[in-house]
């Protein structure tokens, strides 16, 4: 009987969701300063990036590099703790690439995290002066408008209760509203604003395909990361005076804010 179960019995389901992905945009082809500055990036976010799934972004090169050299660039993240899983979709020639290193081509994703100072993942380009270690933002001056402005998205996704650590919450072309703590491990995730009316202790993703106008509004605020369109601060980078705080975040220019909701 068990036999038979297992005959007539699907071996697997298949199924497409949103999953966590980051970007790393290569701007000069050299292995070493790219494992040197991935290594860099894990060490001050290991609960980001370490083991982090990323796709490979060659499009910003002036040609595209050679089988080796891609190799010795995929080889980088892994060295730096990172696990690359396709490349960025571009070209013929990039798919042509993704097929003889039997990678997928990944058209559109998530996470293509970039720093909060505006700058990239990947070293800076040949003759550049290097780039110096990120601080920490103070808190603006200035007091933002409070209103929410999220790109004509309508209506929002509701999450009651907790957001349990490994879970994910996704809301997609609309707001989120979370009425409960997100735990440590735990993320939320809209492509407009998120509202979290309770404890943010894991990550909170707003702007996800891109809004810029997106925010972040939080009730008591403990993150391990925050990210508007992509643009991210984590926990090192966040002033200790706004913990346990009400704040909200948005997106200033390549800055992301963060001041007290008074």
């Amino acid at each position: 009987m068990n036999a038979k179960m297992d005959a007539t019995t699907d071996a697997c389901d298949l199924r497409f969701g949103q999953v966590g992905i980051a970007c790393v945009r290569v701007r000069r082809p050299d292995a070493a300063a790219l494992c040197e500055e991935l290594e860099r990036r894990v060490r001050a976010a290991p609960q980001l990036f370490s083991r982090a799934a990323v796709v490979l972004d060659l499009s910003h090169l002036l040609n595209l590099p050679d089988d080796g050299t891609v190799d010795a660039l995929l080889e980088a993240i892994r060295s730096a703790g990172m696990l690359p899983v396709g490349l960025a979709y571009g070209t013929s020639a990039t798919e042509a690439l993704a097929q003889r290193m039997g990678l997928p081509l990944i058209a559109k994703f998530r996470a293509a995290y970039e720093p909060a100072d505006g700058g990239s993942i990947a070293p800076p380009a040949p003759g550049a002066a290097p780039a110096a270690e990120p601080k920490p933002a103070a808190a603006p001056i200035r007091e933002p408008v409070l209103a929410p402005t999220t790109g004509g998205f309508t209506g929002a996704q509701h999450h009651d209760g907790a957001v349990r650590s490994g879970q994910q919450v996704y809301a997609r072309d609309r707001d989120l509203i979370v009425t409960g703590t997100i735990a440590n491990g735990a993320e939320v995730i809209a492509d407009g604003s998120i509202h979290v009316y309770g404890g943010l202790k894991g990550r909170a993703m707003a702007g996800a395909q891109g809004d810029v106008k997106a925010r972040i509004f939080v009730s008591d605020f403990r993150a391990e990361l925050i990210a508007i369109a992509g643009h991210y601060r984590v926990f090192e980078q966040i002033p200790k005076d706004l913990e346990g705080q009400s704040v909200q975040c948005w997106l200033d220019g390549d800055k992301l804010l963060i001041a007290p909701l008074k």
